[in-house]
């Protein structure tokens, strides 16, 4: 089973879905990623306090740290916050996942995946749609919308298939085409050929 971080960590780079899966012995783990999970858990607790406003809605009830597994996917996760509303144009009841990032940088498709994957086990497991979520970057005190389009859905369908078959094939993959993601992985050092 993967974790919806590899699912993020595939579109940032497929290597790292191989080391984890096929060498997991070897995850480094950084300072950046830490300080990452520990202002998470401190945002968790002022979101409780803030009104909905960042994300366009008035009311809806909050779940915080939210499990989810799909077992169809062979997927788990951990989505920081989940709204619960029916604060939008058809007054229909909606889950609106919420992932909370240090990040300030530009949003990549490695957030869209991993914000729809929370969104597609969403639905799996409280029968609810899930038309949209969430990126809050902290820093910037600032919500992102991220429509959750079948287009995206089935860029996740696919990755999650290339994940199982880099895992099971043990297939180390090419590198990312944006290599300067490779001056601040944690993985650098494994990479030969980059």
């Amino acid at each position: 089973m993967f974790t919806v971080t590899d699912v993020k960590q595939y579109a940032y780079c497929p290597r790292i879905v191989f080391y984890h899966g096929c060498l997991p012995d070897i995850r480094p783990v950084t300072s950046k990623m830490e300080a990452g999970a520990e202002s998470g858990q401190a945002e968790e607790i002022r979101e409780l306090r803030r009104s909905l406003r960042p994300y366009g809605l008035r009311r809806g009830e909050r779940h915080v740290d939210v499990s989810l597994v799909s077992e169809r996917l062979g997927l788990s996760g951990r989505v920081d916050l989940v709204i619960d509303t029916d604060d939008n144009p058809a007054g229909q009841r909606e889950l609106v996942p919420v992932d909370f990032k240090l990040s300030t940088g530009r949003m990549g498709d490695n957030l869209r995946l991993q914000l729809c994957a929370y969104g597609v086990m969403l639905e799996e497991e409280w029968s609810v749609p899930v038309h949209r979520g969430f990126v809050y970057h902290i820093l910037a005190r600032r919500a992102v919308m991220v429509p959750l389009s079948q287009q995206l859905r089935t860029r996740l369908e696919a990755a999650l298939a290339d994940m199982h078959a880099i895992v099971g094939q043990e297939r180390m993959p090419e590198p990312t085409r944006q290599r300067n993601r490779c001056r601040v992985c944690e993985f650098r050092l494994f990479c030969n050929d980059v």
